[in-house]
């Protein structure tokens, strides 16, 4: 990780962002909405209020079509009732006089529910009297509730007829008021009952919510301690199954990162014993190979020096002895250094064919390994795949036919080299078989093995080393990019 990531700005989440200064964060923030920053819990429970909201929207507009078709179902019936009871009425009291028809009338059907009766005489005016209980205008339901599902007032004139004669009129008209109390009641008490059940069920839920939520928690302190580099960091798996496969994925992930670190430790250590191996070969052959070459040089320039001051005549046959001499040793100290560079590096990289080079290094294991017979096949390659990529191909090539003469002892080794088509694209294919004793029980990755994978990986390719019948095999494979893989231009000899 980045170790300047604790200084850039966190979520809740331990998440890093962009800096919010920069003009893609500052469009970013603009188009969030305002509830991005809200706590998962909260929001959570704000939309279960939003459902309760909705629900309770269609609930009362259902109570309130219902009540509409109830209440104008209540007025029809009340007034037919009222309809069939003046009817028996007047039938009852067909042998009394006019008067006493309607006063009886009038006392059956003063104060009835739901509708309001006057009976009017013949000339119009209207019959008074009875003991009917006192009708109070003052209603429990609201106007507003009252306007929403009241029906349209109906009234109806219906004759009051006896012994063939029209004495009076019945005018009956509907009064939904009562009926609109009982359901603003019921409707109110189903309201306050919803009301306490949605308390208690947002209070149910804010806890569970918070015992849901408390493993985002720790997994947003863990992600902070990965951030920090500390990879010892674990969590507890929880009861919920979704949770509990987050876990186990951030303990895979952290004890992955652990180990990463450990193995770029190692590498790190190897790569500084390696470094150090190096010079101490290096100044080893300096001092093996060069000291005596130029020791031999500096005393035959000693003893040309004295043959020229002697008094008599240099012998010609021994100045030319000594040039030769000279010229000898020239020669050793060139071919020395050339065989030191190219181990270094490889000189004829990026100036002849990558098909050269391996050709090249395939005879040099000829001429320092005679009892090992080396073939190699590397048709249809292009002159080079960019000088990282050439030279990872040429350093694993040799890198594992030493190891197959040094540690597998083996009498062939087969190298191929491929340009081949993948799915992906194009591919490099490097395959190295030998007939030795192949790969230990107890086999460990060394240096030079590490390296290798080390070097393939870092080109996103793959590295693979398995035993086969007989010896062992080594297949890498490394993709082929076409903006790295550009052939360089020849480098010119100093």
């Amino acid at each position: 990780m980045p170790h300047d990531a604790a200084s850039a700005p966190r979520s809740r989440w331990g998440l890093t962002h962009r800096n919010a200064a920069s003009p893609a964060a500052s469009a970013d923030e603009g188009r969030r909405p305002f509830w991005a920053s809200w706590p998962t819990r909260t929001r959570m429970i704000v939309l279960v209020l939003a459902i309760d909201v909705l629900a309770a929207l269609v609930s009362c507009a259902v109570i309130v079509v219902n009540a509409r078709s109830a209440v104008e179902v209540e007025m029809q019936a009340a007034m037919t009732n009222v309809e069939l009871l003046v009817s028996d009425t007047i039938d009852l009291a067909q042998a009394g006089p006019p008067a006493g028809i309607l006063q009886t009338l009038n006392l059956r059907i003063h104060d009835l529910r739901h509708v309001r009766v006057t009976v009017l005489d013949a000339a119009g005016k209207v019959v008074t009297g009875g003991l009917g209980r006192v009708r109070h205008e003052q209603h429990a339901a609201p106007a507003w509730f009252a306007a929403l599902i009241a029906p349209a007032i109906r009234e109806h004139d219906l004759p009051i007829v006896a012994q063939g004669q029209r004495i009076g009129t019945a005018r009956i008209t509907t009064q939904p008021h009562d009926e609109i109390d009982e359901v603003w009641v019921y409707a109110l008490s189903l309201s306050l009952a919803s009301l306490c059940l949605s308390l208690g069920l947002l209070a149910a839920l804010t806890v569970a919510f918070g015992r849901v939520l408390a493993p985002l928690t720790d997994l947003a302190e863990g992600l902070i301690q990965l951030e920090q580099q500390d990879y010892t960091v674990r969590m507890e798996p929880p009861a919920s199954r979704e949770l509990a496969a987050i876990a186990t994925r951030f303990n895979r992930v952290a004890q992955a990162l652990a180990e990463t670190r450990a193995a770029n430790g190692r590498l790190n250590r190897q790569l500084l014993s390696a470094q150090d191996d190096e010079r101490r070969r290096t100044a080893l052959e300096l001092h093996d190979e060069f000291g005596p070459c130029l020791f031999a040089l500096e005393a035959t320039a000693a003893s040309v020096v004295r043959m020229a001051e002697a008094e008599a005549p240099p012998d010609r046959g021994r100045l030319k002895q000594r040039a030769q001499d000279i010229a000898s040793i020239v020669g050793q100290v060139q071919t020395r250094n050339r065989e030191l560079l190219n181990r270094l590096r490889p000189h004829a990289l990026g100036q002849v064919p990558l098909t050269e080079c391996l050709d090249l290094l395939l005879r040099d294991f000829r001429r320092r390994h005679t009892g090992t017979r080396f073939a190699g096949s590397f048709e249809g390659l292009a002159r080079g795949y960019g000088d990282v990529t050439d030279l990872t191909v040429f350093r694993c090539m040799q890198e594992s036919m030493t190891n197959a003469v040094r540690h597998g002892g083996a009498r062939n080794v087969t190298v191929q080299v491929r340009d081949e088509a993948a799915p992906a694209g194009r591919v490099l294919r490097l395959t190295v078989h030998d007939d030795g004793t192949g790969i230990p029980a107890d086999h460990s990755l060394g240096l030079g093995l590490s390296g290798m994978r080390e070097r393939v990986e870092a080109l996103g390719g793959t590295f693979r080393l398995d035993n086969d019948q007989p010896g062992a095999v080594v297949r890498i494979m490394i993709p082929l990019d076409d903006e790295r893989d550009v052939d360089p231009s020849p480098i010119p000899s100093a």
